[in-house]
C-alpha cells in the first residue's frame, strides 16, 4: 500500500508536465501538413539519382552529370521520404505522394570535379602509365517546397 502512494506521489509531477506541453501532436495526415506549413522553415528528403538528399529552398545539390537536360531545365523531384520542420516530421511509407508535396530544381550548370590521377606500375617491366581525368557533375538550385498544393493557401490574419 505504501508503494501505492509513494508511486502516485512522484507520478503527479510528471502528468503536470504532460499537461503543460504546448504543442500537441497531429491526428490526421492534412492535419500534420498544416503544422509543418505553418513553421517558418521546411526540409525534404528526396531521392534523386538513386541517393537520398537532404534538401532545403535554394539548397545547391551536386549530382553525377545529368545527360539529357540543359541549363535552366526545370525537374521535378517525385521521390519524396520525408518532409519535416524544426517542431514536425511526415515520413512517407515509402514516400509521399506527389498531390502532398511539390518540390522543384533548375539546372545551374555542368561542371566536372577537380583532377583525379591513377599511376599504374608494373614491377621490373619499365611499364609505368598515368591517367587523368576529371568526373562531369550537374548542379541543381533546390526550388520552393510546396506543401498540399491543391489546399489554399492560407493567408495571415492583420490585427
Amino acid at each position: 500500500m505504501a508503494t501505492l502512494q509513494h508511486l502516485l506521489r512522484w507520478s503527479s509531477p510528471l502528468r503536470a508536465v504532460a499537461s503543460r506541453c504546448m504543442h500537441t501532436q497531429p491526428t490526421t495526415t492534412a492535419a500534420a501538413l498544416e503544422l509543418i506549413r505553418s513553421q517558418p522553415s521546411q526540409y525534404v528528403v528526396a531521392s534523386f539519382v538513386g541517393k537520398k538528399y537532404i534538401l532545403t529552398p535554394r539548397d545547391v545539390l551536386t549530382v553525377p552529370l545529368l545527360k539529357d537536360v540543359q541549363v535552366g531545365d526545370v525537374l521535378k523531384l517525385d521521390e519524396i521520404h520525408e518532409l519535416g520542420s524544426r517542431e514536425y516530421t511526415l515520413r512517407g511509407s515509402p514516400t509521399i505522394p506527389a498531390s502532398k508535396v511539390q518540390v522543384e530544381a533548375t539546372v545551374v550548370e555542368h561542371t566536372k570535379g577537380s583532377m583525379e590521377i591513377k599511376f599504374k606500375k608494373k614491377r621490373r617491366k619499365g611499364y609505368q602509365k598515368t591517367i587523368k581525368h576529371k568526373h562531369p557533375f550537374t548542379r541543381l538550385r533546390i526550388g520552393d517546397i510546396v506543401i498540399d498544393p491543391a489546399a489554399p493557401p492560407a493567408s495571415p490574419e492583420s490585427s
